[in-house]
Order: structure tokens, then C-alpha cells, then sequence
């Protein structure tokens, strides 16, 4: 077994419930030559502003949105990709696309940098960090751990989608460019102009608030937790970029959204949810959080005149 020593530590996640993409896709970068991308991909890539919310709060709704897009928005955040999927309705093509996934995995491992995958051992994403070629296996890094997955069941698991992109270089483009397009990614977002089937950008703040106001249900208890420990963790990654980037009031709100989303998290994993009053704590929270990001859409617009 070939295998790199890849493992999820120093990847910063408050919540424990960082977006699995995004964590991946850290973690690749942090482990290739160039490394000092990492701390940025999230926010540059647009990943750290997106936000999905289902009526049912099903956490399937994360996972819904237009995987190719994963090779552009990667690239906007300066990074050279290999991007391949088959979806569904695509069966006819299914095993030649598996058998170019794993030429382009194995080609990355052999580069010393993990493959960014879906569904490799939970329906999340994950990393590939090994092969073998003799057992026909891979060494897999899920979110809940390493593990092996058999060559021939590549997307064709829980889920049977293949999603696999590598990270293979970095594009000439300077930081004030990336820092443009990243806000032009953002602006997308919140506005809503993203593909998706939920509740996206700021329309997943009222989506998600009602489950804390008037249709608050018991059974959905740990969804509420998903939601606010997956976008809280990422709204970190946008604080911290803009601050790296000098963009002081964009720096100062998303600190703000931040705070808000964090400390949600936490009242919602260390108080009673089904007290009324304690669900009011979170929801002006979110409300805060949400006031704030529409100011940050508005100065990301007009700044740049996007």
C-alpha cells in the first residue's frame, strides 16, 4: 500500500461539524507543495459564504448543489484542479469514468497529495491517501476516520455519485484578483444565484430561523445542531481571509457573524433546545448574524462594483 501520512489534524473546526468539502479540500491543499493556500481555499473557493438549508433540515441539503462547479471555484481561488464525475443518468459512462478516477487519484498520491472524493466511507466527502494495486484498495481518510475502500466500489456506494478532484499546481494570478473574485463568488451566493433545490445564500437564514420560532420540532434537534456547527465553522474562514487581506470592515462584520454563529452553536449543545427562551437566544443570533452579512453583501458590491 502506498500511503501518505495525511491526517485531519491542525484543520481548524470550533464545532466539530466543518463542511466536509471544505475541511477535504483544506487538508489537500495543507499536504501538496502548495501549502500556503490552505488557509485561504475555503473563503477563496466561495465555500465559506455558501449555506444550504432544506425545510426538513434533512442534512442532505449541504450536499446538493452543482458538484462540477467544484473545478471553477477551486481555480478562482488560484489553484490548478483535475475535476471528473458521473452522475446520475450517466450509467452508460460509469465505468470509464471510474477507471480515469483512479488513474487521476493515483497520479495525485503519487505527487504526495491526497484526492478530495465523495462518499468513501460515509456520504460526506473525504480524502483518498493511498493505493494498491495488488489488493485493489484504497486507504480512505473519512471525516469519522480512516479506512480502505475496495477500487471497484468508487461511486458506486451509498450514494453512487463519483466526485473526485485533485489539486495539481497553481494559476499566475495575483491576490488582489483572487480577493475580487472571491467577493464576486460571495455575492453569487447570498444572492441566491447558485444553483440548488433549498434554501441558499441569505434566503437560509429565515429557512433556518423558523425551526427555532414557530416550527420548532424536538425530532429535529441534532439537525439544528448540524446546521449551526457546519456554517458557524466556516464563517471563520471568511473572517480570517478578510483579515489576511486587509479588508478591515468586511473583517470586522464576518468576525461579527462569527461570533454569532459560534455562540449559537454552543447554547444549542449545552442548553435545553425544547425551552422556548433558549431558542429565542439562538435565533437572535442568527438574526444578528444574518443583519450583518446583508451589510457585507452590500459594501462586497458596491466596493467592487460588482
Amino acid at each position: 500500500m502506498k500511503k501518505l501520512n495525511v491526517t485531519w489534524d491542525g484543520i481548524h473546526d470550533d464545532t466539530g461539524y466543518l463542511f466536509s468539502f471544505a475541511k477535504a479540500l483544506l487538508c489537500a491543499v495543507k499536504h501538496s507543495p502548495w501549502h500556503e493556500y490552505a488557509e485561504d481555499i475555503i473563503a477563496t473557493s466561495g465555500f465559506a459564504f455558501r449555506m444550504w438549508v432544506s425545510a426538513d433540515l434533512c442534512p442532505s441539503a449541504t450536499s446538493i448543489w452543482e458538484f462540477k462547479k467544484q473545478h471553477e471555484w477551486v481555480a478562482s481561488g488560484g489553484l490548478k484542479n483535475e475535476y471528473i464525475e458521473r452522475l446520475w443518468g450517466e450509467e452508460a459512462v460509469e465505468e470509464e469514468r471510474r477507471l480515469a478516477a483512479i488513474e487521476q487519484i493515483k497520479k495525485s498520491i503519487d505527487n504526495g497529495i491526497p484526492a478530495i472524493s465523495w462518499d468513501i466511507g460515509i456520504p460526506e466527502w473525504g480524502l483518498i491517501i493511498g493505493y494498491d494495486d495488488g489488493s485493489q484498495k484504497f486507504a480512505t481518510l473519512a471525516i469519522n476516520g480512516e479506512g480502505e475502500m475496495p477500487y471497484d466500489v468508487l461511486g458506486k456506494r451509498e450514494l453512487p455519485l463519483l466526485s473526485v478532484l485533485t489539486i495539481t499546481g497553481v494559476y499566475d494570478k495575483p491576490q488582489n484578483e483572487i480577493l475580487i473574485d472571491t467577493m464576486k463568488l460571495a455575492i453569487d451566493h447570498l444572492q441566491g444565484n447558485e444553483w440548488g433545490i433549498n434554501a441558499n445564500g441569505l434566503n437560509a437564514y429565515p429557512a433556518l430561523l423558523k425551526h427555532f420560532e414557530d416550527d420548532f420540532n424536538p425530532d429535529a434537534s441534532w439537525n439544528m445542531e448540524y446546521f449551526l456547527g457546519t456554517f458557524g465553522a466556516l464563517k471563520y474562514y471568511v473572517w480570517k481571509y478578510f483579515a489576511k487581506m486587509k479588508q478591515v470592515q468586511l473583517s470586522e462584520i464576518y468576525k461579527a457573524v462569527y461570533d454569532a454563529w459560534l455562540e449559537a452553536f454552543k447554547i444549542k449543545t449545552s442548553e435545553d433546545i425544547s425551552d422556548s427562551s433558549v431558542r429565542k437566544k439562538i435565533a437572535s443570533l442568527l438574526k444578528i448574524a444574518h443583519e450583518n452579512e446583508i451589510n457585507a453583501l452590500t459594501i462586497m458590491a458596491r466596493e467592487e462594483n460588482l
